[in-house]
């Protein structure tokens, strides 16, 4: 069960079937267990969080609600030193009170947009709260 702050901003997300959506900030992962929910067996969350006890927590929600790693993964780290690797560019990003992109810690916030910029797809989308209930972030396009 979300949250209602959790339930309207999942809801405001652009989600379809097959997407694959980065959360940062993910906390124990509540939200982004909703999102792997809507996005189906064809798509793929990654939730990030600097704490590693949120991570372990998400985790183990994930699995008790039978969303396997290949659906629905975690991983330890903050947003402004996120490196995509060799994983799959994600089509929708979203943070809910992430301290790097909402005003709270104004040095990180050009790094933090950058290293989302170079998550997503041409065309991705970043999703912030602080809209009704989001507001969507523009990204750099040289990244």
């Amino acid at each position: 069960m979300l949250s209602p702050r959790l339930a309207d901003a999942v809801d405001a997300l652009p989600l379809t079937p097959g997407l694959r959506v980065l959360e940062i900030g993910c906390g124990p992962g509540a939200a982004a267990r909703e999102v792997a929910r809507r996005v189906g067996p064809d798509g793929f969350v990654l939730g990030i969080d600097r704490s590693s006890r949120a991570v372990s927590a998400a985790r183990r929600a994930a699995l008790a609600d039978g969303l396997r790693p290949d659906r629905l993964d975690f991983e330890c780290g903050a947003i402004e030193d996120f490196v995509l690797g060799d994983r799959i560019p994600f089509d929708v990003a979203f943070a809910l009170r992430v301290g790097a992109l909402d005003g709270r810690h104004p040095e990180l916030y050009d790094a933090a947009v950058q290293a989302v910029a170079r998550a997503l797809r041409p065309g991705g989308e970043l999703f912030v709260d602080g809209g009704d209930p989001l507001r969507r972030i523009g990204l750099p396009t040289d990244h």
